[in-house]
């Protein structure tokens, strides 16, 4: 007798008329509301967004800024004098 492998993956744990992944996606398709992401999943990327959006912030505070649009008054090509 063969193991079954340890999953995490929702394809396993619903029951239809052929185990075949097809078929699965087509009953995913129609049936959206009974189909969700574990709690634990969520969890995780909500925590890797933030780490995400964290180093974003950290790495444009720490980059050397360049001033794309100067004062006006500083400009020699502006028409006002």
């Amino acid at each position: 007798m063969t193991r079954r492998k340890k999953t995490r993956s929702l394809a396993d744990k619903v029951q239809i008329r052929t185990g075949r992944r097809k078929d699965y996606k087509k009953w995913r398709h129609e049936n959206p509301d009974q189909v969700a992401s574990s709690t634990r999943y969520t969890q995780k990327k909500r925590q890797q967004r933030k780490l995400q959006a964290a180093r974003k912030l950290a790495r444009q505070e720490e980059g050397q800024s360049i001033a794309i649009h100067p004062e006006q008054g500083s400009d020699p090509g502006s028409s006002e004098p």
